[in-house]
């Protein structure tokens, strides 16, 4: 599933000539950029334990510190909770309804508790006309699409991609590639992502990849995937991004800003 966002002109866009958009398409490569959502654009942990815990105490199992949980969350949910319910001696044939009571409980606790990652939304606006920003998550896109207008960043992405509701064990690679071929596989893509699971879907989708130190994985998990660079603050995010397209053939210090 997917989302096209935003349906109305940005404020930080300003409208450009049509010399100036043919200047940017015949000055080097176009870059589809494609960011995870959970700790690299927003910080979930508050929504995800509070949310998790209260699905464990409602099918009997305890409730868990919440810095032990927070390993858990990138990867896609289901997955997860299979692994949770065996180390907590549950019942697996509990898992889904499990599932379904943190959804409900995520559902609105994901709009109250989800912040924005400090100086994310400055290098979104930061980026060059070539690039094609977007976000490529495991979070079901019925609750992606809302964190993301709750946050404010609507304006910053030009699309969304998750998995339905129903797709519950769709990897972070099905989901990348369905992403790259709906919204084009432009001259260069690239993965920007907190987890080896990012880092891992962006090789098996032939893009650049790029880990992010601020959120869940730190920089070991990231070089041990095989990011191919890692960043510890947003604000290296416009500078790195003209150095790939450089690398790629690209001319000239950058294209007019959004």
């Amino acid at each position: 599933m997917s989302e096209l966002l935003p349906d109305d002109l940005p404020d930080n866009v300003r409208v450009t000539s049509v010399n100036e958009v043919m200047a940017v398409m015949s000055s080097g490569p176009l870059l589809t950029v494609c960011f995870d959502l959970d700790g690299c654009l927003v910080d979930t942990r508050a929504a995800f334990t509070e949310s998790l815990n209260e699905a464990l105490h409602e099918h009997g199992l305890p409730t868990l510190p919440k810095s032990s949980l927070h390993r858990y969350i990138g990867p896609p949910l289901r997955g997860t909770l299979v692994e949770l319910v065996d180390e907590l001696l549950g019942d697996p044939d509990d898992v889904d309804a499990i599932l379904a009571a943190y959804r409900r409980h995520y559902r609105h606790a994901s709009l109250r508790l989800t912040t924005r990652v400090p100086g994310i939304r400055s290098a979104l606006n930061a980026l060059d006309l070539w690039v094609r920003a977007g976000v490529v998550t495991s979070k079901p896109l019925p609750f992606a699409v809302p964190i993301i207008d709750a946050v404010g960043l609507r304006r910053q992405v030009a699309f969304v991609e998750g998995p339905s509701l129903e797709a519950t064990e769709e990897t972070k690679t099905e989901t990348l590639a369905r992403a790259l071929d709906r919204w084009g596989r432009s001259d260069v893509a690239v993965v920007i992502g907190d987890r080896a699971e990012d880092i891992a879907a962006g090789h098996a989708n032939e893009a650049v990849t790029v880990g992010v130190t601020w959120g869940i994985g730190d920089e070991e998990e990231l070089r041990d995937a095989g990011a191919a660079s890692i960043v510890t603050d947003p604000a290296e995010l416009p500078d790195l991004l003209r150095a790939i397209r450089a690398e790629a053939g690209g001319v000239g210090p950058g294209a007019p800003q959004r």
